[in-house]
């Protein structure tokens, strides 16, 4: 890895940052990604994903939230992407030739090193998010786990003793889920996800609340019931996802949280693909 071109000071946090990696984790929903320095996280961010931003817009959205730390996005040495937007990835591709000269550009796919065997049917349908996922779950416990990912979707992904991808399921995601319901029920309003009061809701909100988040707990711990049982085997299950924080409290399955999962099983990857 090049040396460091810039470094600059954070300001209020007080430490210079010297962003050589920036690891983009861009789901349907929303992008999130972050500036390592090293193995640290420095620091991250999220925005709404859009399919249509080009390169230059994503390269203003980017530089502009890196300024508000006082990281410059010429401080970038590497960048590597995790997408599962197809037209993206090229346009972060092209963001890299532009911005960052003398930047490399990594996206997992086909011909990158992820250091985990894939045991399904065609390996080429395994979205990226779930592989990165699977990488870093493994590399955090070193044996059997399953990665329970709250996006768009929430995704099972189930890892082996001896670090493989054995598959896992998809169900429909929150959001999705809430909006297929009020849109298809006239007098069904909007709201905002919170811990229900109750489990018998007093008016209309409550009683949704009470619904998808006690719901979309118990459809947690059912799938995850019989992945375990599968498995055949006492496993840990790790969360993650912008809205775990929603349901995990309600879950009896999940053993720990981590928001940041994906960006550092993207820093692993680039890690096992140096000087490729």
């Amino acid at each position: 890895m090049k040396a460091v071109r810039k470094a600059a000071r954070t300001g209020r946090r007080g430490y210079l940052a010297r962003a050589v990696l920036l690891a983009v984790d861009v789901g349907n929903t929303q992008t999130h990604f972050g500036a390592f320095d090293g193995a640290e996280l420095r620091e991250h961010w999220r925005f709404q994903t859009r399919a249509g931003m080009t390169a230059d817009e994503l390269a203003e959205r980017i530089s502009g939230l890196l300024a508000l730390r006082g990281i410059e996005l010429e401080a970038i040495d590497k960048l590597i992407v995790s997408s599962v937007v197809p037209p993206l990835g090229d346009q972060y591709r092209l963001l890299v030739e532009r911005y960052l000269r003398d930047g490399e550009y990594l996206q997992v796919g086909p011909g990158i090193k992820t250091g985990m065997p894939i045991r399904v049917d065609n390996p080429y349908e395994v979205g990226a998010d779930r592989l990165v996922n699977a990488v870093a779950a493994y590399d955090r416990f070193r044996r059997a786990c399953v990665v329970v990912d709250f996006g768009t979707g929430i995704n099972f992904d189930a890892v082996s003793e001896r670090g493989e991808y054995l598959g896992g399921a998809i169900a429909p995601g929150l959001e999705i889920s809430l909006s297929a319901l009020t849109e298809r029920g006239a007098r069904i309003p909007r709201i905002e996800l919170a811990r229900p009061e109750a489990a018998i809701g007093k008016s209309t909100s409550a009683a949704i609340q009470s619904g998808v988040v006690y719901g979309f707990a118990g459809l947690v711990d059912g799938i995850a019931e019989r992945v375990a049982a599968e498995l055949g085997e006492e496993v840990p299950f790790i969360a993650t996802g912008g809205l775990a924080p929603a349901v995990v409290p309600f879950c009896q399955w999940i053993d720990e949280t981590d928001d940041l999962l994906t960006l550092r099983g993207l820093r692993l990857i680039c890690e096992r693909n140096a000087g490729a």
